[in-house]
């Protein structure tokens, strides 16, 4: 809808809306330039608290996305005028968790009456306009990492069909709460002296709502290139295949799903199962990397050894038919 409305002419957007970015950067001075994202999104899961510690997360993701620092947070609420309001501190409280761990000060909000609960925030960062990383930048050669598993959509349907296992919960859990936060200060080497080389990341997006092919997608189009999957490499959280077997599919992985699957060429051995596992939305999902082939392995050792659980996944190529392709 954006792309029908009329275009705002400023030379200090650096990235607009043009490219489906992670987020937008505005730059104040020759070395500085702000991050602005924002997000919410209604529970998926049932503990309040565990709700505003995931919608915090995947706010703060968009900004970690694109190499920024988040600078500070405005909370969004919408809440039904009759609900209890112990949940709602309680859904605060989680949030404000993560924006404590992010470095990111709470510094106000705004609050809607909703018959539907609604929670997450705006958040702004800073970055060296220099340094900013876009979906724009993968160029043939480069490895692709990934830095979570797959299967937040998936088990989030079954967790709000009462049919999920405890371990399927607490895996799906722990992915959405955890930060990409270590991730982005490896990358971007603000890490300090235990990583000192500076990676060629080419290109960075977060995996969340149009999932792992559509996210690729928007990498491959404003690169100019294409992308070749390795889907055994592709890592899924505990229970993702045993939510596709039993028809636990979000209604958002079908969309994604009708949507980008015209641009995917699959080879030999790949299971139905986990095809379908390759557009399920993700809710705070982990950063696709391109990094130059010379330092995949490197930046793969440096995310491991700082607790980041990366994976290369696959490589760039000039572009052609099909866009993306998936092997086994």
């Amino acid at each position: 809808m954006l792309g029908k409305l009329a275009r705002q002419h400023d030379p200090n957007v650096l990235v607009g809306f043009d490219h489906a970015d992670d987020a937008g950067v505005y730059q104040l001075a020759p070395e500085t330039a702000l991050v602005q994202t924002v997000d919410f999104f209604t529970p998926i899961v049932d503990d309040p608290y565990t709700f505003g510690q995931i919608a915090a997360t995947n706010a703060l993701s968009d900004v970690y996305a694109m190499g920024g620092r988040p600078l500070t947070s405005l909370a969004m609420v919408c809440f039904p005028e009759k609900g209890d309001l112990e949940i709602l501190e309680r859904i605060l409280a989680g949030g404000l968790s993560k924006m404590v761990e992010a470095g990111c000060p709470v510094i106000g909000g705004h609050s809607i009456r909703d018959e539907e609960t609604k929670f997450g925030y705006s958040v702004t960062g800073l970055i060296d306009p220099r340094k900013v990383l876009t979906n724009a930048g993968a160029k043939p050669g480069d490895r692709i990492l990934l830095t979570k598993a797959l299967g937040t959509g998936v088990i989030s349907t079954a967790i709000k069909k009462g049919v999920a296992h405890q371990s399927w919960i607490d895996a799906a859990v722990a992915s959405m709460t955890t930060l990409n936060k270590t991730a982005a200060e490896v990358i971007t080497n603000h890490a300090g002296a235990d990583v000192p080389t500076q990676f060629a990341v080419h290109a960075m997006t977060d995996v969340t709502g149009f999932g792992l092919i559509g996210h690729a997608r928007e990498v491959a189009l404003a690169s100019n290139v294409s992308l070749r999957f390795h889907a055994s490499r592709v890592a899924l959280l505990d229970g993702a295949l045993g939510c596709v077997r039993a028809g636990y599919i979000p209604g958002g992985l079908k969309a994604n799903r009708d949507f980008a699957e015209c641009v995917v060429a699959y080879e030999n051995g790949i299971s139905e199962e986990v095809k379908t596992m390759l557009y399920d939305p993700q809710t705070a999902g982990g950063l696709l990397i391109s990094v130059a082939a010379g330092d995949a392995i490197e930046l793969v050792r440096a995310l491991n050894a700082a607790g980041v659980t990366a994976v290369e996944v696959g490589e760039v190529f000039p572009q052609s038919k099909p866009l993306i392709t998936v092997g086994p």
